[in-house]
């Protein structure tokens, strides 16, 4: 029998996780959502465009008498720095969000393995009959795929 996780949380596990998850919203309440067409339109920073941008505000950090007041050198200033500071947390964050998904993905997996083990024990020969009741009430959850008759299971 299937069984990729087994995990069970207490209240206060859930709870402390609840927390951690409202102290993130907190901090991230400033940040952006953007759109798909607005993230193709901006400049992108890559790895070498992150080298120009930092060579460019030491530059233009050591020439301060060539620096427009309207340039917005203090806020690049600001988001550099905290695109620093940002950079390895948002890792960790992309990490444990793609941990859950697998988590969420594997919890449901096993969950449907031993459904689907349980549907196919319901048709043995000898059942009362609510249990083919039972089956038949079940047997909805197929019928698109099968199309007339008695529904497909999936084998797994």
């Amino acid at each position: 029998m299937q069984n990729l996780i087994s995990i069970t949380l207490t209240d206060q596990d859930l709870a402390d996780f609840d927390e951690a998850l409202a102290t993130l919203r907190r901090l991230m309440a400033p940040m952006v959502s953007l759109q798909a067409a607005d993230r193709r339109e901006l400049s992108k920073m890559g790895p070498k465009s992150e080298a120009f941008c930092s060579q460019t505000l030491a530059v233009l950090a050591n020439n301060p008498g060539m620096v427009p007041p309207n340039l917005g050198f203090p806020e690049a200033q600001a988001d550099y720095k905290t695109l620093q500071q940002l950079r390895p947390r948002f890792a960790l964050l992309r990490q444990l969000a793609e941990k859950s998904d697998d988590s969420e993905l594997a919890l449901g997996s096993d969950l449907m393995a031993c459904c689907l083990e349980g549907y196919r024990l319901m048709s043995g020969a000898g059942q009362a009959e609510s249990l083919k009741a039972a089956r038949r009430a079940l047997s909805q959850r197929f019928a698109r795929r099968a199309g007339a008759g008695e529904p497909e299971v999936p084998q797994s």
